[in-house]
């Protein structure tokens, strides 16, 4: 062997010890689940009740029972985005796609929700948060186990296309939609649903696993969004408690009617 080709061969054993294996690269990469938390602020949103949400995400991130789940996970490590939604044509990212695989790691991504101020948009687009949800999750860069969007909102769908098209399509993808259909006011008047959580149970939610929990009280708001967050991360069974066994007993809602009816209403605010 000459001694040019044997340079060459020394060069290409050298390179090859420096590069990592595809395995590793494969494993540095995987998350037990990538999470999009879809948030509503429309205006029907009262300010006081945008900030209560708002805390209650970062408090759950703050908490060490939301980090115990993340470590004990399969993989050890999840990826999250929050993003805020009203209309068809208002998606907005507060804190991009962030790696969470220590209390620091979930610490540092509720200080990022804090130091962000909350969007106050018209018109309540779900079909449009879904939407924009897929599309985030074809861009974490990462490989997760699961992939779940997270939606959370005071109203039906009532503005972009149906609801019940959007949720379809990106479970066909293998996505989950989970759901907290916030009832802390009584219904008043147009856009305003008096069962919201039925609706999300009929229309919003599905995929594998897939569940909901309402929020009738103030003070339910940190707790509902914990128990959410720890129960995603873990891939747990859907709750069982007494809120939930009212929902599933209800009958369904007819979310092509609701559509409709809330598009109606859209069409008038808009005139």
């Amino acid at each position: 062997m000459n001694r040019r080709l044997l340079g060459m061969l020394v060069a290409v054993l050298t390179a090859a010890l420096w590069l990592p294996a595809p395995e590793a690269r494969a494993e540095e990469t995987e998350v037990d689940v990538a999470l999009v938390l879809a948030v509503d602020v429309s205006r029907s949103m009262d300010p006081d009740e945008q900030e209560l949400q708002r805390q209650g995400f970062m408090e759950a991130f703050r908490s060490p029972v939301v980090h115990d789940a993340v470590r004990n996970g399969m993989v050890g490590r999840i990826i999250v985005t929050y993003m805020e939604w009203s209309g068809v044509e208002h998606q907005n990212v507060v804190v991009p796609w962030t790696i969470i695989d220590s209390p620091e790691s979930a610490v540092k991504f509720a200080d990022g929700l804090k130091d962000n101020p909350i969007g106050r948009l018209r018109r309540t687009s779900i079909s449009g948060a879904i939407d924009f949800g897929v599309k985030l999750l074809d861009q974490t860069g990462v490989e997760p186990i699961r992939r779940v969007i997270d939606v959370s909102g005071d109203g039906p769908n009532s503005s972009g296309r149906g609801v019940v098209a959007a949720r379809d399509e990106a479970v066909a993808k293998g996505i989950t939609i989970n759901g907290l259909p916030i009832m802390l006011k009584r219904p008043s008047g147009f856009g305003d649903m008096e069962h919201l959580d039925l609706y999300y149970k009929s229309c919003v939610i599905g995929g594998e696993g897939a569940f909901l929990v309402p929020v009738r009280e103030r003070q339910q708001f940190a707790d509902a969004i914990r128990t959410k967050i720890i129960r995603e991360i873990a891939a747990l069974p859907a709750p069982q408690d007494a809120l939930i066994r009212k929902v599933q007993a209800e009958a369904p809602v007819n979310c092509q009617d609701a559509d409709r009816w809330n598009n109606r209403w859209d069409r008038w605010d808009r005139n």
